[in-house]
């Protein structure tokens, strides 16, 4: 969930390692570290808290033309000065910056110790830089001892090094985590995301497993770990620098909500034909066969999973499961005798869907990755994969990223079910009233305003495929206001949670169905006669005059494509009443690359 990016070259490193770690700030802001090679000497700059703090710092430096940088999001030791990246050894032979967890670092740890070596901090980052620099006193060769500490060093891991003693190169280390090369005429890179590096080059190289990099600016050497050199032809991003630039805007979170229309009729030119579908005619024939579908994802991917297993379920008639990705890989439950297994992963990093798929392929399971990321993980190690196409997807909270994935579930369905919905009419609905909800932007900040900024809890009711828009408006208004959210199905209400309706909580009601319209209005009376302070957000055929916010109609099994929309604009403004850091709320990284 951290972010690496490494220069070397002709121009200033300074700032581009600068810039590039701007760019990847999302994955981690609870400090950050540069180090850089001048003058003979490895020169190490670490601040807590945002990139901006550091670059203050550094701003009088005079410039290099080989580095590392790191943002970081605390897994092992507390956010300080010690514990940010780079971490140097001990006799300052080696410098590093690492992306991912040491699994026996405390083992090698006590080893180190038991050898004289001391630590400033309680990284395993640290363990890892040291033990570098314990081997490389014997071996002389960095080669050789990148290669023993990958054989000793268990866990997840993406590394940039720096040697006192090789000033001209920089090394990289996978596994795991993820890691890509930028190549330049004259110049070369390494970053944890295309995106660290797309404004210096469009050409990168695929790092996999257990594999190192030797980087000069004028050549990118890979080996596996048992030393043996590998040929990889580079490939062209086509992510766009002007993608992850904020223009107007004063935050990435209200930008992508206003991306989604776009993003929707994206995936209907990409994937909609008049009566046929552009996907792989093989994974449709899968998709078919298989007597059970089984939905692999984490937090707000796996609520789009579960509006995808009732679109499944409505228009296929095909059972469906929905797992976390945390959960599945340690208790796999009884599989059916011809599944299929679809994951379903913003940036295709997720660390705990990644050891699910793992699972999956070991037993010789189909798989398909539904992604935002060409080229990552899991997108390469599932059978098939479905991009989203929605673009890069910048503040923590997703928001496009979950709207992309729902479309695409939809025409999947859609398709696999008889074709009988006209999807670029209806989607195309969803988009137009996407663009109305937009429109109305101040009725909501006016909503949030009187009705639910400040309160100390909140809760989201609905049934039906409104329980589901819950559970992922509920989310998003708690990792960003810090409001403490629920989403709850409002049959449950009166079997326990109605006991936690006080004067004036905020009960946010989402009515899109019409079969169970009124029961959440029978649940609305019940929380009004505690004194809640309700909110109804409607779909135009179930409405009544006096609800706060009434969508434009939908086809009903998409509904929650628009109602979804409004918790994003609600949970944006209620964080912004408040002061909070909306793209980067506090403890989050937007890609979970740890278990």
């Amino acid at each position: 969930m951290c972010g690496i990016v490494g220069y070397t070259g002709p121009k200033k490193a300074n700032d581009i390692i600068i810039n590039g770690l701007k760019t990847l700030e999302y994955r981690g802001y609870d400090s950050a570290g540069i180090a850089f090679v001048k003058d003979n000497k490895i020169n190490v700059y670490r601040e807590v808290g945002r990139i901006a703090a550091l670059e203050k710092m550094i701003e009088n430096v005079e410039a290099a033309q080989l580095g590392i940088g790191h943002t970081r999001w605390a897994t092992h030791g507390k956010p300080s000065p010690e514990n940010a990246h780079p971490h140097t050894s001990m006799n300052r032979m080696i410098t590093l910056v690492h992306n991912g967890v040491i699994e026996n670092y405390l083992e090698i740890k006590e080893d180190l110790s038991s050898k004289g070596y001391t630590f400033q901090g309680q990284t395993d980052t640290e363990v890892i830089a040291n033990y570098l620099e314990d081997d490389y006193k014997k071996t002389k060769d960095m080669k050789q001892s990148i290669m023993n500490m990958m054989k000793t060093m268990h866990g997840a891991y993406a590394l940039g090094i720096l040697c006192s003693d090789d000033k001209d190169t920089l090394y990289c280390v996978k596994n795991k985590t993820p890691m890509l090369a930028g190549v330049g005429e004259g110049f070369n890179m390494i970053g944890s995301d295309a995106m660290a590096m797309i404004n210096e080059t469009n050409t990168f190289i695929e790092i996999k497993d257990l594999e190192f990099l030797i980087v000069s600016r004028d050549e990118i050497q890979i080996y596996n770990q048992d030393g043996d050199r590998i040929e990889r032809k580079p490939f062209t991003s086509n992510i766009n620098a002007l993608d992850i630039n904020l223009g107007t805007y004063d935050h990435y979170m209200m930008k992508e909500i206003d991306e989604q229309p776009a993003v929707i009729r994206t995936l209907i030119n990409e994937y909609v034909r008049e009566d046929d579908i552009n996907i792989d005619p093989k994974l449709i024939k899968e998709l078919q066969e298989a007597d059970r579908l089984y939905i692999i994802a984490s937090g707000t991917s796996m609520h789009a999973g579960y509006v995808g297993k009732y679109l499944f379920e409505e228009l296929v008639k095909k059972p469906v499961e929905v797992h976390l990705g945390s959960e599945f890989g340690y208790h796999l439950p009884l599989i059916s005798k011809k599944p299929l297994f679809i994951f379903i992963t913003q940036s295709g990093e997720t660390a705990d869907s990644r050891v699910a798929l793992k699972l999956v392929n070991e037993k010789g399971y189909k798989s398909l990755t539904i992604t935002n990321v060409e080229g990552s993980t899991l997108s390469r190690e599932a059978t098939y994969t479905l991009l989203l196409k929605a673009g890069p997807e910048i503040a923590v909270a997703s928001t496009k990223a979950y709207v992309a994935q729902v479309t695409l579930l939809a025409i999947l369905a859609n398709y696999l079910g008889g074709n009988n919905i006209d999807m670029n009419l209806e989607l195309s609905r969803v988009a137009h009233a996407i663009e109305d909800i937009i429109s109305r932007k101040d009725q909501i900040k006016d909503i949030v305003h009187h009705k639910i900024a400040y309160s100390r809890n909140a809760f989201y009711i609905g049934r039906n495929l409104d329980y589901f828009v819950a559970l992922e408006a509920a989310l998003k208004l708690k990792e960003i206001s810090y409001i403490q959210t629920e989403g709850f199905a409002s049959g449950e209400l009166k079997h326990g949670t109605i006991a936690l309706i006080e004067d004036r909580t905020p009960v946010i009601a989402l009515i899109s169905q019409e079969q169970v319209a009124l029961n959440t209005r029978s649940a609305i009376q019940e929380v009004l006669a505690r004194s809640a302070n309700a909110t109804i957000i409607s779909m135009e055929k179930v409405s009544n005059k006096d609800d706060d916010f009434i969508i434009s109609d939908t086809y009903p099994l998409f509904s929650p494509l628009a109602l979804v929309v409004v918790s994003q604009l609600i949970a944006y403004y209620a964080a912004l009443e408040i002061g909070n850091d909306i793209d980067k709320p506090r403890n989050l990284a937007k890609s979970v690359t740890v278990e």
